[in-house]
């Protein structure tokens, strides 16, 4: 049984959580800094002030265009920035995207290095980035009234969202943003309708993007994140993060872009997809019989994407049916190809929840492949194409390992914070239920483990908390 820490103080409970957050670097042997040759080389073409890849002077000068970056407040890797303006009864959206391969020798260290971290790891105690922060912070991130290189994309939209055009590739261009947005800011001036015409004009066209997605047959799972903060004690506490509704409108441009991306790599023949297969009869079937008996039954000919997105979150069954409709979203892979090299477009191309073909193409700060799919998109380099085999496997063992940390964070936070708590009693949703226990959800604290018995999912139960171990993250529960 995971020891009592009762006796603990706040203080010896927070370092008892930054030893635990140490040992899982360790464990999961993450870097704890730049190799010298890749930060001494991404340096040296940032004092140089020329692009290694491409030609500055053929850049499209777009400087003259409203763009505006929204991020999580204190962000300072800002990969995309926003312009939105109205034509006619429809609308003109340009989005830009950092250009990481202007500052990115092909073969150097930096690239070497940046291939084998994959993307940025985010713990509780710093984040592991995936580029030096001369690059990151710096040079390559979209900061506001800064001169910046990107690939800048344009969609044409009319009323309803749908694109005049097929998708056309990025131009690379010079941009300069004219402010950096939170999401709390943002969602603040438009709804006090004080927001400039590219944050405004967003409310417009986010939902509409949405009841295209609607349309197509896709689905987003907006349940809530157990998120991390960090307290004014510096201490870690969790909370339940659901989105606003501007986050929402914002990830739609976004995921725009990225079956944009697809589409023409898919045309060209070449390229690497996020790819997620449909749920087959079996696991739907399973789907519609778990929310029947949580007692939110799946109507019949309703669209299981429209059925998720009318779920109440403030419904205490909610977690129970989100966790549910979570196994019909399995499988999410990479795939590469390269039809003139003989590797075939996949058989089932689609990302099945966003229901099209799909890339990521606009996180390059923090995510590797991003770097590449732009890359194809444009000019197609023989840098990139090269790359294409080996960046699927780089990119599923990146992901793993994020996995692995966020989970082992999360799991560590969850004991400092009940640290004092235990024997304590706590109302509970089951979330799930397997052979020999059951997955509950706390409402406050927002957190979730597992008890020993088996529990009607959707149930609302009582628990008492009965152990926690801060350096192995586990608390134990059992049903009162």
């Amino acid at each position: 049984m995971p020891a009592r820490f009762t006796h603990l103080s706040p203080s010896a409970v927070r370092s008892a959580l930054a030893a635990s957050f140490q040992q899982l670097r360790e464990e999961l042997e993450l870097p704890e800094s730049f190799p010298p040759d890749a930060v001494a080389e991404a340096e040296a073409v940032v004092a140089a002030g020329e692009a290694v890849d491409g030609s500055d002077a053929d850049r499209v000068d777009l400087r003259g265009l409203e763009f505006h970056t929204i991020d999580p407040e204190g962000s300072r890797d800002l990969d995309q920035a926003l312009s939105i303006t109205r034509d006619g009864s429809g609308f003109v959206v340009h989005y830009a995207i950092a250009d990481l391969a202007a500052f990115i020798r092909p073969g150097g260290a930096l690239d070497a290095e940046t291939r084998r971290r994959g993307q940025t790891l985010y713990a509780p105690d710093g984040s592991v980035a995936l580029h030096p922060e001369v690059l990151s912070h710096g040079a390559a991130s979209l900061l506001a009234e800064q001169d910046r290189r990107a690939y800048v994309w344009r969609f044409a939209l009319d009323a309803e969202g749908a694109q005049h055009e097929p998708a056309q590739p990025p131009v690379r261009a010079w941009v300069r943003s004219r402010r950096q947005w939170t999401y709390v800011d943002a969602q603040a001036a438009v709804d006090a309708g004080t927001a400039p015409e590219s944050i405004a004009l967003l409310s417009e066209v986010g939902p509409a993007l949405i009841a295209q997605e609607a349309a197509r047959g896709g689905a987003s799972l907006n349940s809530p994140e157990e998120e991390i903060v960090q307290t004014d004690e510096g201490g870690y506490d969790l909370r339940a993060r659901v989105t606003l509704p501007i986050e929402d409108w914002n990830a739609q441009i976004s995921l725009m872009t990225g079956m944009a991306a697809a589409a023409i790599m898919v045309a060209r023949g070449a390229g690497v997809l996020r790819t997620l297969p449909a749920a087959d009869a079996e696991r739907i079937a399973e789907f519609r019989r778990r929310v029947e008996l949580i007692g939110r039954p799946w109507p019949e000919g309703l669209p299981y994407g429209e059925y998720l997105r009318r779920v109440d979150h403030t419904d205490p069954a909610a977690p129970a049916i989100m966790q549910a409709a979570s196994g019909l979203f399995r499988g999410a892979d990479y795939v590469a190809f390269d039809v003139a090299g003989g590797v075939p477009v996949p058989e089932e191309p689609e990302q099945a929840a966003i229901a099209a073909v799909y890339a990521h193409a606009t996180a390059p700060l923090r995510r590797l492949v991003d770097r590449f799919v732009l890359a194809m998109c444009t000019d197609a380099p023989a840098w990139a194409r090269e790359a294409l085999p080996s960046l699927a496997e780089a990119m599923r063992r990146s992901g793993s390992l994020s996995s692995r940390l966020e989970g082992g964070a999360v799991d560590r936070v969850e004991a400092a914070v009940l640290a004092a708590h235990v024997g304590e009693e706590f109302d509970a949703a089951v979330v799930s239920a397997h052979k020999g226990g059951s997955r509950i959800q706390l409402a406050d604290p927002f957190v979730t483990a597992t008890i020993g018995e088996t529990r009607e999912p959707g149930s609302a139960i009582r628990v008492r908390l009965t152990g926690v171990d801060i350096a192995k993250g586990e608390v134990t529960f059992a049903a009162v």
